[in-house]
């Protein structure tokens, strides 16, 4: 299979998963290529991501690498060939390429948690709220930007209605709840959605109030995007300038776990979180 200028993120990870496999085997490049039958430069280009690579060769890589953990194996295995060819592949020439690898990752997640101090999930919003984040986007965005992300924005949100959805938990402080995008009746309606999401036996939202105090954050939102494997979990972290900044490291992982638990902890429980959006509702 020909080699990509522009793997997806799914491919960039099984290529260093693949390159973790061989450092810990204690082979360089040139030694792994001899034992595979190959040239270095193909194995160099797997573990970027820029060559397709088979099931059956992944599974004669870890042979060769002395990896023993066949759930590893396996999971490795179901992440090869080429990029899938899902919805979001239409929106590679209009929205950042990060977005594009997120709504990706979304997709094969096996559960999704997320923690906001100062906005709602974007997979919990509505369209109008969407449509009034966009337009206060610094610097302005063009009406066609502005289409092109919330049409994407939306259809990221189907990995919450699909066959089997994966658990969704969403951590939002109540500054988020408190924000007015786009005046009271658009923030109504977004609260409003929000309580409607709650009834999905696979979605639970948890609010940190005003009142909590000791709970672990920078200020920052994120993603934790969960693996079929804890090895493959990953982390997304937002920026001002727009892009998305994607973690898999081991102390990383093990990290922002830690973080989400220690937010949960702090958070009311289901029910109170509901009556929590009820009352803001009121309020309003």
């Amino acid at each position: 299979m020909p080699p990509t200028n522009s793997p997806t993120l799914r491919q960039r990870r099984l290529g260093s998963e693949l390159r973790k496999l061989r450092e810990r085997a204690g082979l360089t490049t040139t030694t792994a290529a001899q034992l595979l039958g190959v040239n270095q430069a193909r194995v160099s280009m797997v573990e970027t991501g820029r060559t397709p690579v088979s099931a059956d060769r992944i599974r004669s890589m870890a042979h060769a690498y002395d990896c023993p953990d066949e759930r590893l194996v396996d999971a490795l295995a179901a992440m090869t060939g080429r990029r899938t060819r899902g919805w979001w592949e239409e929106y590679r020439e209009h929205v950042p390429v990060a977005l594009v690898d997120l709504a990706e990752l979304e997709h094969h997640a096996t559960a999704l948690r997320v923690a906001l101090l100062f906005h709602i999930p974007a997979l919990l919003q509505t369209t109008d709220h969407a449509r009034a984040l966009f337009q206060a986007v610094v610097p302005p965005m063009q009406q066609y930007e502005i289409e092109h992300r919330l049409t994407h924005r939306m259809k990221r949100q189907g990995v919450l209605h699909k066959e089997n959805p994966p658990p969704y938990t969403a951590i939002i402080h109540e500054a988020a709840l408190r924000m007015g995008f786009g005046g009271p009746v658009v923030t109504r309606g977004q609260l409003k959605h929000l309580l409607d999401m709650t009834e999905l036996p696979h979605i639970a939202i948890r609010v940190i109030p005003f009142d909590t105090d000791d709970f672990p954050t920078t200020g920052q939102s994120f993603d934790f995007v969960e693996g079929p494997l804890p090895q493959l979990d990953t982390v997304q972290l937002d920026s001002h300038h727009g892009a998305c900044e994607f973690l898999d490291a081991e102390a990383q992982l093990d990290k922002y776990r830690a973080v989400l638990d220690r937010m949960e902890s702090c958070a009311l429980d289901a029910t109170a979180s509901r009556d929590f959006i009820h009352h803001r509702i009121q309020d309003l």
